[in-house]
């Protein structure tokens, strides 16, 4: 709850600082797109993550509903013939609800499924079974709150690649960080030594790299 609220808080002051003024499609504002983005966010993430913990198991994912949420959103968009970028409003958003997420994920302890492989390194977290382990939650909060301090300070620099590409780059960012964290995560590995969440982070990879230097040729 604190993750959507301190998300939905940012995205106010954030419309009314800066990107109030971006150019963005008109048709990007409507119920259509709304539904498109709920839809798919909530789809992808309960469908990754029930499959990574087994679909006898439901779960669901941040991975899952940001790829989720890109799909139905690109699929909308070419429906309806809309070419620019409609994401740039919730790049700072998803990078604090992310951060603050994955700190309660911490906080739940071992039954959110979250947490790292042992470790023997000084920071090692022990979440009550007496097995010190990686604090994966803290390093993703960590990475995702340093973008968000660039992305910010872009903005107050007013730089153009926040109002033209600052979604794909974020997805990027997000993306790389993910793939490594899940090295440090017990979770079960279905492709050689990928989990569910690598795949996953490297379809976004692919697409974040595509869709970004299709807007870099746009500059």
């Amino acid at each position: 709850m604190l993750a959507w609220a301190s998300a939905g808080l940012l995205a106010r002051l954030l419309y009314t600082w800066r990107i109030r003024a971006f150019p963005a499609p008109a048709s990007a504002i409507g119920v259509g797109y709304a539904l498109s983005l709920a839809a798919g966010a909530i789809g992808g993430a309960w469908l990754f993550g029930s499959l990574n913990t087994g679909l006898a198991h439901p779960s669901h994912s941040i991975a899952g509903g940001l790829a989720g949420g890109i799909a139905a959103v690109e699929l909308w968009k070419a429906a309806t013939g809309v070419r620019q970028s409609t994401g740039a409003i919730w790049v700072g958003p998803l990078a604090l609800g992310i951060a603050v997420g994955r700190i309660g994920c911490f906080l739940a302890g071992l039954p959110d499924q979250t947490y790292g492989v042992p470790t023997a390194l000084p920071w090692g977290v022990d979440f009550g079974d007496g097995i010190p382990r990686h604090p994966v939650q803290l390093y993703e909060s960590a990475a995702m709150l340093g973008f968000l301090g660039v992305y910010i300070a872009a903005l107050g620099r007013r730089a153009k690649w926040t109002r033209t590409r600052a979604f794909y780059l974020f997805v990027l960012f997000y993306a790389v960080q993910r793939f490594f964290w899940e090295m440090l995560k017990p979770y079960p590995r279905i492709v050689g030594p990928l989990d569910v969440f690598q795949l996953l982070a490297l379809a976004m990879i692919g697409y974040a790299l595509l869709f970004d230097a299709r807007a870099r040729r746009k500059l």
